[in-house]
């Protein structure tokens, strides 16, 4: 069986920058197991697959360890395989996902992604966290499946080398770090060692937690971002009710085919 594969660099407009994230559009759904190995094959942060169900298309994602419900990155990197590979007609991209409906629009050259507003909740900070970090925590916030974290500057950020270990012991999928931006609104990481990925490069879904929360500290609907991961992305964020747009540029860099015997 020969299996296209599309790789494509997101929320960035040039190669080797941004995420990288593989896509493969699909005939028919291959079984998890299958999936879940292709995934881990690639060794990408995030794998997605696609298939044109009778109800619209379906998306699903993949890192190399387990299959998570929304991936902000890979979702770009699809709609852009659809629209630019697949001649895919319109202006507007339908996807449903264990998460629920997004949509995907083609807006001033970028691609944005509509996803659900996820405010994060009070926690407050602990002697163990700024232990697995290695650095002051102002704040930390619970999401439903990340510990986001508030530090004192974009500085404290972009040097901020935690303990993954420790950071895979928490009961959280992944550990946001954020803190006002310099040039921008602004900055992120994330680290997800429980999921197979000590630093993922750019994160959409991420921002589903980060656009509520600098939207309300700053007064501000509308936001650029940067995830100031060595690869790094841009991101263009603006809040909208329950929902947020999450838009960036999308370039792809490899095609091919896969082998399975």
């Amino acid at each position: 069986m020969l299996l296209d594969f599309h790789q494509v660099d997101a929320f960035t407009d040039r190669p080797f920058a941004g995420n990288p994230a593989m896509v493969y559009r699909l005939d028919a759904w291959l079984g998890d197991e299958l999936m879940q190995k292709i995934a881990a094959e690639h060794n990408l942060s995030e794998t997605a697959f696609l298939v044109k169900e009778p109800e619209g298309w379906r998306i699903r994602w993949f890192t190399p360890t387990a299959e998570v419900p929304l991936c902000g990155h890979a979702t770009l990197a699809s709609a852009h395989v659809l629209f630019e590979v697949f001649d895919e007609p319109g202006e507007v991209l339908e996807l449903n996902s264990l998460s629920g409906p997004l949509r995907v629009t083609r807006e001033e050259g970028r691609l944005a992604l509509n996803f659900p507003s996820q405010p994060p909740s009070e926690l407050g900070a602990t002697v163990e966290l700024e232990q697995a970090l290695g650095l002051p925590v102002v704040d930390a916030l619970s999401t439903a499946k990340h510990l986001m974290v508030l530090l004192e500057s974009e500085q404290a950020v972009r040097e901020c080398k935690p303990d993954f270990a420790a950071l895979a012991r928490m009961p959280y999928l992944g550990v946001i770090v954020t803190a006002r931006g310099d040039d921008y609104d602004f900055v992120s990481r994330f680290f997800c060692p429980a999921i197979g990925i000590n630093e993922d490069p750019v994160t959409g879904a991420t921002h589903c937690n980060l656009i509520p929360y600098w939207s309300a500290r700053l007064n501000k609907l509308q936001m650029r971002a940067f995830q100031c991961s060595e690869r790094g992305g841009e991101l263009w964020c603006r809040l909208e009710g329950d929902r947020v747009s999450i838009a960036g540029y999308a370039h792809l860099v490899a095609s091919g085919r896969l082998l399975v015997v």
